[in-house]
Formats: structure tokens, sequence, C-alpha cells
């Protein structure tokens, strides 16, 4: 099966959209963090400041706005742990289209609590011992089939990544008002939809730059699949605090968009989260969910050797509860 893989114009009518209903959030030169590293310089992009908390609204807006008026009045049902639950409904709220998410029970209660903050439907699914994600993405096609609802999912969809592709574009931008380039960056993946976007970007606009996605140990399918050049699964295993990461295996279609852009995969622990988290507040003032620190605790490990370069993180998100940021950095 061919799966469409956008390319720089289709980039470009997704962000010309998005941006119009997303924040343009800033792009922060630490010499701190360039000084722990060795970098030249690192810069960094925290999307915990967009709407909704994260990249994520950035592609449910755009994959919202490719429905029919038949199906924006029937509304959507997609499934997800948090972020994409949160950007999708603040989407779904900005444009008046119903939306129905379906969460895994253990998904953090600030994420849900948003959620449905944003006027979305929320439904549970308590999974037991099977992956979360499938048993939630099972009753989001049954809701769909019984509600009439238009089934989306939460990374696997060009037009998702097209609409993610906006972080990696803006980013570029600021880079070349700075009169910066970026010989490496560093993006958290879970199922790929973010990344897919911004590889696409870079490998278009600026295809000098080194590409790295960053997993949680145990949940690297991005980085296993690309290895062995095809999709793999990863077997269940412990979770991760890193909880908007823990796909078990990339979408298709990002997994189509990054094969050509040269990325490569690394994967971090828990502790070298914690540890990011910590000194993102320090030292930017940043207070980052696991997910959105996983890019510096990849650089803080010296996954890569950067030593004399200039270094682009995505935070991607801030979506964390204050009790449990206060346990994650106290047990830095």
């Amino acid at each position: 099966m061919t799966v469409l893989v956008p390319d720089l114009d289709h980039l470009r009518r997704a962000y010309a959209v998005t941006s119009k209903a997303t924040q343009l959030t800033p792009l922060l030169d630490s010499p701190a963090l360039a000084r722990e590293t060795g970098a030249a310089r690192v810069f960094v992009k925290p999307e915990s400041l967009q709407w909704a908390g994260s990249f994520k609204v950035r592609g449910a807006y755009w994959r919202l706005k490719q429905l029919s008026a038949a199906e924006a009045r029937r509304g959507v049902v997609a499934y997800s742990s948090g972020n994409f639950a949160q950007g999708l409904a603040a989407a779904g709220q900005a444009l008046g289209i119903p939306v129905t998410i379906v969460m895994p029970i253990d998904a953090p209660a600030a994420k849900r609590d948003a959620t449905a903050g944003f006027g979305a439907t929320v439904v549970l699914t308590d999974h037991g011992e099977r992956a979360r994600e499938e048993v939630a993405s099972e009753r989001a096609r049954q809701i769909a089939t019984d509600e009439g609802l238009v089934l989306l999912h939460p990374f696997d969809d060009p037009e998702i990544v097209a609409g993610q592709a906006g972080v990696g574009l803006e980013a570029l931008d600021q880079l070349a008002a700075m009169g910066a380039e970026a010989d490496m960056l560093f993006c958290p993946v879970g199922g790929g939809g973010l990344i897919g976007g911004i590889a696409l970007a870079f490998h278009y606009l600026s295809p000098r730059t080194e590409l790295i996605g960053v997993e949680p140990e145990g949940f690297n399918g991005m980085g296993t699949s690309l290895a062995h050049h095809q999709i793999e699964t990863m077997p269940l295993g412990p979770k991760s605090i890193c909880d908007g990461l823990m796909a078990r295996r990339p979408g298709e279609a990002p997994f189509a968009a990054v094969r050509a852009t040269g990325l490569r995969g690394v994967a971090v622990g828990d502790a070298s989260v914690r540890r990011a988290m910590k000194l993102a507040f320090e030292r930017m003032k940043l207070a980052l969910e696991p997910s959105g620190a996983a890019p510096l605790a990849a650089l803080l490990d010296g996954a890569e050797n950067v030593r004399g370069k200039s270094v682009l993180l995505i935070a991607s998100g801030g979506n964390v509860a204050l009790a449990d940021f206060i346990e994650h950095v106290r047990n830095a």
C-alpha cells in the first residue's frame, strides 16, 4: 500500500491555515545548555506554551479543516492518552465541531480534566493486561460505527503529519531570523506524527541538519523500525513516565515520512528525563512534562556528540500536574 508523503507545498498550505489559529511559540537560545553540553549553541522550541499545552493542536486543527461540512456536523472520535485529546478538543471547540475522546483509564487526571474542559466528551477504557492503545482504539472504532462519527487517528494520518510540520517550518523561520542554522535536531517520538512533519520540513529546507528521534526505553519502536527498515512493534514491558511517548510502534504515515530523511533514534530512561525536567525548570524556567523533556534528556546523556555544534531541541509539551512535576524533579 502506498502511503502519502506530504510535499513541501502541502506542508506550507497546512501551516498557512494553522498559523492563524495557533500560538507562535518562541525559539529560546540557551547559553546555559550550551555550556552544560559543549555545544556551540542550544535552541529550545517550547511547544509547552502552545494552545492546549502541546504541539498537538497544530495537526488536529488542520485535520479538522479537511472534514466535509456533513462530517463536521456529525463530529469526530479519536483515542489518546492526553495531548492529542486536548489538542483535538481545543481545535474542535474553536471550529464548532463535536469531539469524543477515548482515553485509557490510567491517563493523567490533569489531561482528562483539561480535555473535558475544552468541551469534549471523554470515554475511559480499562485495558487490564492488554496494550492500552489497542483497547482504546477498539472502543473508538466502535463508537464511530455506533454513532456515525468520523474516526481520527492521533498520529497515523498524512494530514496530521502535515499539520505538525508547522513546528519545523516555524523553527526554521526563527533560526533564519537569528542568523543561525541547526546542525542537529532532537525531537520526541511517540507514534511519529510530530517527527514525521518536522523531519519532512528539515529534509526539504535544511537537509544538512542531522535528525535525532528520542523515545523512552522500551518504547523505541521508531528507532527499531528504522534500523530494521520495516515497522516493528515493541513487546509489552514496564511503563515509562513519558506518558505521551508510549506508542509501541510508529504509524505507517509517519514512518513513510521519515524513511528518506536520515532520521535515527535514541532511547532515554526515566532517571534522565527527570533530570532534564529539573534542569529545564532551573535553567530556562520551563515546566515540561516528561515527554517534552525527553530530547533534553538525550542531549544531557551525551547520546550524540554535540560539541561545537548548533543544536535544536523540540520541547513538545507541558501537560503535567503540579504534584506530579514536583515528584519527578524531587526524585531527579
